[in-house]
């Protein structure tokens, strides 16, 4: 079976790497790999191909390209879909932040999610397999956000995000269209959940870092 691959990454090392790998695969696949390394080379190539992919790995952080409006990989997400609704596609990413981590579930909605620390050469071929065949694949980072439901929840994900930033809670009342008493019962859940029984913002911060989660 010939099989169309996209690889969009900024580390030309990282994708012949890839390319290395899935030459080898023990499926059967015959695979041809086009590669780009920015959002300019990416949109070219998507807009432009004669050929449709039938996968597409891409990482989120990429040079952009302003003219376009395409500032990441999730720029490219939409396009790709677009382009190629048939096409699988594969989040390659060096993040391990679980709010990141869920922004691109959220927003992106991969049929596969891979956290580049999180695999070696027989699972990206398992992935590539199991995508291939129209499942989803997400690596051992990406699996343990569906026990942080708390923090999927989408306000309560901007409100650690927001004070991350040093925003004020005034500031996310407003921008968030929630009152001071419904942020604060939700400062209270996430504490909580994060094992703080007593605390304020900083100490809350404090823990989310701790465990990978800003």
């Amino acid at each position: 079976m010939e099989v169309n691959v996209l690889m969009i990454d900024d580390h030309p090392p990282i994708i012949e790497g890839y390319k290395s790998i899935l030459s080898f695969n023990p499926y059967g696949y015959a695979v041809k790999t086009t590669s780009a390394y920015n959002c300019e080379s990416a949109y070219e190539i998507i807009t432009s191909s004669p050929i449709p992919f039938d996968i597409v790995f891409l990482d989120v952080v990429l040079p952009p390209f302003p003219e376009q409006k395409m500032n990441s990989g999730e720029d490219l997400v939409d396009l790709v879909r677009t382009q190629y609704p048939n096409a699988k596609i594969v989040v390659l990413t060096s993040h391990t932040e679980t709010l990141v981590l869920s922004r691109i579930l959220k927003h992106c909605k991969p049929d596969g999610l891979l956290v580049k620390s999180d695999f070696f050469s027989e699972e990206f071929l398992m992935a590539f397999d199991t995508i291939l065949k129209g499942k989803h694949y997400y690596s051992e980072t990406a699996k343990n956000l569906k026990s942080s439901t708390i923090l999927l929840d989408n306000y309560n994900r901007q409100i650690i995000e927001m004070l991350s930033k040093g925003i004020k809670t005034k500031t996310i009342q407003e921008q968030l269209h929630l009152s001071k008493s419904a942020i604060d019962k939700r400062k209270v859940a996430i504490k909580s959940y994060l094992g703080i029984d007593k605390g304020n913002d900083e100490d809350l911060l404090r823990e989310a870092r701790k465990r990978g989660f800003i």
